[in-house]
């Protein structure tokens, strides 16, 4: 990729416009550290929060993370992300905090849903707003890119939550000219999204550019599935097919990184970045229209869940 080049008839760099998000990303990522006490990044090992990861890296090299970053588990991950997840905190040498959902199940402050293959991906919000509590964080980068989805395109870069830990997408906070409003009281805290100019294609350019490692299930290979409600979910210990649902193995890869009772995989040969950016280039599905189960609930699922305190 050319990452940038004189200007036509000017002898002057022009940046690329891979290089334009990063280096706002970045300044985002500084703006946080420099007026905040306690910030924390929330990585799940999923690309969008390795892509976060190596922006930090760059905005403090050759520096350490000043911050620490956070995983809110729900015992139902794939077991190939939270190897990757601890190996690659490992590597860039930063502290990881793991906030637990069965913590918060044993705990009483949050019960498991009933019935056959209960998806914990609910419970992830009373898990999130207590480790905040806890750890007294008072800004949390996410990681989430206004293509996802159409509730995630009304944030702020800079998102407002109250004490409650709620979002009230009216009452929000104007940014202007890359100037971010970071003022809170306490108890109160600002969910941070540097991503917000991304696209699922540009951090997968990102990704190629950079050298970037990432799970294996992000690339095409051979796994046990079944199809529920128009989606591939693998069989496994957390995910068990129903009477009529047929099990067969197909060649498939993950858009998305999730719990696994909610995030399906796609059909798919890509077995390389290059074969990805292809792909993702072609598509017109929206990766998490397209493989999690926890959107489809209703129009608004992802909104109503942001509201009380999501991701």
């Amino acid at each position: 990729m050319d990452r940038g080049r004189p200007g036509a008839g000017t002898g002057r760099y022009q940046l690329s416009q891979l290089e334009n998000i990063e280096a706002e990303s970045i300044h985002i990522i500084r703006e946080v550290a420099a007026e905040f006490e306690r910030p924390v990044l929330l990585f799940s090992g999923g690309k969008d929060s390795v892509v976060m990861l190596r922006l930090a890296q760059k905005a403090f090299w050759p520096g350490r993370i000043p911050f620490p970053v956070m995983h809110i588990d729900t015992s139902q991950n794939f077991p190939e992300v939270l190897e990757f997840r601890d190996r690659c905190v490992a590597e860039v040498g930063a502290t990881l905090v793991v906030a637990s959902v069965q913590d918060s199940i044993d705990a009483g402050r949050v019960a498991e849903e009933p019935g056959p293959n209960p998806s914990r991906n609910r419970l992830q919000t009373r898990t999130l707003l207590d480790a905040i509590t806890e750890h007294r964080f008072d800004a949390v980068f996410g990681g989430a890119r206004r293509d996802e989805e159409k509730a995630r395109a009304k944030e702020r870069v800079f998102s407002f939550r109250d004490e409650f830990g709620q979002w009230d997408p009216k009452n929000q906070r104007p940014e202007l000219w890359s100037l971010f409003n970071g003022r809170h009281r306490a108890g109160e805290h600002i969910r941070v999204f540097p991503l917000s100019d991304w696209t699922e294609l540009d951090i997968w350019q990102y990704v190629a550019d950079e050298g970037i490692d990432l799970p294996s299930i992000y690339y095409s290979h051979r796994r046990r599935v079944f199809r529920r409600d128009g989606m591939l979910l693998s069989v496994g210990p957390h995910v068990a097919p129903g009477g009529d649902e047929e099990v067969f193995e197909a060649t498939v890869r993950y858009r998305t990184v999730g719990d696994m009772t909610c995030t399906g995989a796609v059909e798919s040969v890509a077995v390389s970045v290059e074969d990805i950016v292809a792909e993702v280039a072609a598509t017109r599905l929206t990766e998490r229209g397209a493989t999690r189960a926890d959107d489809r609930v209703s129009e608004a699922a992802m909104e109503d869940r942001k509201r009380v305190g999501y991701f």
